[in-house]
């Protein structure tokens, strides 16, 4: 072999060895780096020939859509996907990336108990869709006084799983007393009771949502939501003035971020909980 049959100064010796720039269409979920910055993240949207990064934390930047970007250390000029002029990631109000159209979900053995009716459809709103997806479905209970019956009549087991709820787990409180008497049934790892701190799931929602700086503090012998919005200054005679207010409560929520964060945290803890027998399934 002839060690010296080139001329090393010869043009292209700059770029000898060098990957070659190779054309990408880009595709949502796509992890690209722009090392001019450093900036590694998926792509979540494109349009007017501008790309949207969004990194681990959730964080976003835009960059011109050509040359200049790796894809798993191969150097790629993204090019926009044939009869496609824009693209974006949707997202559930839970701050999930929406799946793409699936076959409706067998719904799974396991189950979720909220105690209320109001609580059913907070939750409905936010993490409907997450639900639907995994097959989980949420019942309310109407209280939670019989909760050690209502759990023995379920008989949680592996693949069977039950997860709770319920308003106002506080130290001394008297859902947290039956929430120790359902640990004593002997379910073991397959029950899980969870609670927010709120008198009711009212609470849950961020009173700046409705327009003002805090809850009203209810003297605990009177009835905490018609006390509300006795408070607020607001029709509060019967039950129908209670569910229009909840109703008018309910629809300033659009995500997640209208909510405690702190009882976000409790219904994504409850979600996986009762899937985690099934995450072969999804």
């Amino acid at each position: 072999m002839d060690r010296y049959n080139k001329d090393v100064l010869s043009a292209g010796w700059q770029k000898a060895g060098q990957k070659q720039t190779i054309d990408m269409p880009m595709d949502l979920g796509m992890i690209v780096e722009e090392p001019s910055t450093g900036f590694t993240g998926e792509i979540v949207k494109w349009e007017n020939g501008v790309v949207v990064l969004e990194n681990y934390k959730l964080k976003r930047r835009s960059f011109p859509v050509g040359p200049g970007f790796l894809v798993e250390g191969q150097p790629v000029r993204l090019c926009v996907p044939p009869r496609t002029g824009r693209a974006e990631q949707k997202y559930t109000a839970s701050g999930s990336r929406a799946a793409a159209s699936t076959p409706a979900k067998v719904a799974l053995p396991s189950r979720i108990y909220v105690e209320g009716r109001h609580d059913a459809e907070l939750v409905e709103k936010v993490w409907g869709d997450d639900l639907r997806h995994v097959g989980v479905v949420v019942e309310y209970l109407g209280g939670i006084d019989d909760l050690v019956g209502i759990v023995a009549e379920f008989k949680p087991e592996k693949g069977r799983r039950l997860a709770v709820l319920v308003d106002h787990l506080v130290t001394g409180s008297k859902e947290t007393r039956i929430a120790r008497e359902v640990a004593k049934g002997g379910y073991g790892e397959y029950v899980m009771i969870g609670g927010h701190r709120f008198i009711d799931v009212w609470q849950a929602v961020k009173p700046e949502r409705i327009g003002i700086k805090k809850w009203p503090e209810v003297p605990m012998d009177v009835d905490w939501k018609k006390g509300t919005l006795s408070a607020l200054g607001l029709p509060h005679k019967d039950q129908k003035d209670v569910a229009q207010a909840w109703q008018a409560i309910l629809a300033r929520v659009t995500s997640f971020r209208d909510l405690d964060p702190a009882f976000n945290t409790e219904v994504e803890k409850l979600i996986d909980f009762v899937t985690q027998d099934h995450l072969e399934d999804f």
